[in-house]
C-alpha cells in the first residue's frame, strides 16, 4: 500500500529530472533564465538546469539561409519589377538574440524585404541589371547595421531574379536594337575617316617623286594582266592627261 501511495511522487522525481538534464549539439547555445531573469548562457554538451527555477531557450549558431519572398518595386526611372533575394546571416550573440527582439527570425525577414524595396527602388533599372554586386554590398550594409543590436551577423545578401513584363522586355530589346546600329554606323565612320587619312598620306609619298606614279602604275598594270581577262582597260595617268590637255590648250 505503501508502494502506491509513493509511484505519483517517484514518478514526479523521474519527470522534474528528465525536464533538469539538457543536452545541447556543438552548434547550440542555451540561454538560461532563473526566476524570470538572464542568468548565463551555457552549452555545448550536458546542462543540468534547476526545474521550475530555471528554463532555457536553445539558439542554433549555423549559418542560416533565408530566402526573402518576391518584392514589387518601382526602379527610380518608373519601371515596375519583381526581385527576390537570398539572406545569409547567423547569430553571433545568443544573449540579445532573445532578449532584444521577439523571434529574431521573423524580424530579419520583415527587415530584408522592407531594405529590398527601399534601396533597389532608388536606382534605374540599368543599375540593377548590371550592378548587382554593389547592390548586394549596399543591402548586406544597412541589413547588418540595423542586426547589431539583436546579436545577429548578416554575412552576405544577394539579389536571385529580377522579374520585368514583356512589355519592357520589347522596350528594351529595341533599345538594344538601336544602340548596336548607332554603333555599327559610328565603327563604319570612324573607319572611312581612317581610310581617308591614309589615303592622303599614300598620295602624299606618291607626289614626293614622279617616278614613283610610274612604278604604281605599271603594278597596276601587272595586276590587270595576270587576271586573264578578255577585255583590258587600259588606264592612263592623270598627269599624262594633264600634259596633253595643256599642249592642247597652248596650240
Amino acid at each position: 500500500m505503501n508502494l502506491i501511495a509513493l509511484f505519483p511522487v517517484v514518478l514526479i522525481v523521474i519527470v522534474l529530472l528528465f525536464s533538469a538534464i539538457k543536452i545541447l549539439r556543438e552548434y547550440e547555445r542555451g540561454v538560461v533564465f532563473q526566476l524570470g531573469r538572464f542568468w548565463k548562457v551555457k552549452g555545448p554538451g550536458l546542462i543540468i538546469l534547476i526545474p521550475v527555477v530555471q528554463t532555457m531557450e536553445r539558439i542554433d549558431l549555423r549559418t542560416i539561409v533565408m530566402d526573402v519572398p518576391s518584392q514589387d518595386l518601382i526602379t527610380r526611372d518608373n519601371v515596375s519589377v519583381k526581385v527576390n533575394a537570398v539572406v545569409y546571416f547567423r547569430v553571433v550573440d545568443p544573449q540579445k538574440a532573445i532578449i532584444n527582439v521577439e523571434h529574431f527570425y521573423d524580424a530579419i525577414s520583415q527587415l530584408a524585404q522592407t531594405t529590398l524595396r527601399s534601396v533597389l527602388g532608388q536606382h534605374e533599372l540599368d543599375e540593377l541589371l548590371s550592378e548587382r554586386d554593389k547592390l548586394n554590398n549596399d543591402i548586406q550594409t544597412i541589413l547588418d547595421q540595423q542586426t547589431d543590436a539583436w546579436g545577429v551577423k548578416v554575412a552576405n545578401v544577394e539579389i536571385k531574379h529580377v522579374d520585368i513584363n514583356e512589355t519592357m522586355v520589347r522596350a528594351m530589346a529595341r533599345q538594344a536594337e538601336a544602340e548596336r546600329q548607332r554603333r555599327a554606323k559610328v565603327i563604319h565612320a570612324e573607319g572611312e575617316q581612317q581610310a581617308a587619312q591614309k589615303l592622303v598620306e599614300a598620295a602624299k609619298l606618291l607626289g614626293a617623286d614622279p617616278r614613283a606614279i610610274q612604278l604604281r602604275y605599271l603594278s597596276t598594270l601587272t595586276e590587270i594582266a595576270g587576271d586573264k581577262n578578255s577585255t583590258i582597260v587600259f588606264p592612263l595617268p592623270i598627269d599624262f592627261i594633264e600634259s596633253l590637255i595643256k599642249r592642247g590648250d597652248a596650240s
